[in-house]
């Protein structure tokens, strides 16, 4: 197990930790819909990964309370990008499920967003690439612990 506490180890999380935040703020700047807010950006991704879900259960995939994801739901339904559905079990619950119109625009955010990251990757040289192309795996890893 790698040291973390001092030298290289820790040298290198904290470059990680730096890189990650800035690339994560720049990506989020590349948005097709400039209405939209980053949580309820994520909340629809959240859909797209995981399919329809209750309220609670998007609570707790984005790490919000209860009260707080009802609100962003009540504004994504609004705006036409969920539908709200009887819950197939439990009357009183009900099932966010993303509309067409959230997965057309979420696959242009994915298009532009990739697209931008093409870009940059173009700077890279070959030995550069191949390291990056290695990492994607251990990165989507640690973003799903």
């Amino acid at each position: 197990m790698p040291d973390l506490t001092h030298g290289d180890d820790a040298a290198a999380v904290n470059s990680l930790r730096s890189a990650v935040m800035r690339l994560s703020r720049r990506l989020k700047h590349q948005r097709v819909d400039e209405s939209l807010s980053p949580t309820e950006m994520s909340v629809l991704g959240t859909l797209a990964r995981c399919g329809s879900a209750t309220p609670g259960e998007l609570a707790r995939k984005e790490h919000v309370q209860p009260p707080s994801m009802t609100r962003i739901v009540a504004l994504l339904e609004a705006k036409g990008l969920v539908r709200l559905e009887p819950h197939p079990e439990d009357r009183r619950q009900k099932v966010v499920t993303q509309t067409e119109q959230a997965e057309a625009m979420l696959e242009e955010s994915r298009r532009k967003r990739n697209a931008w990251l093409a870009g940059l990757v173009d700077a890279l040289d070959e030995d550069e690439w191949a390291k990056l192309r290695a990492a994607a795996p251990v990165l989507e890893k640690l973003a799903h612990l």
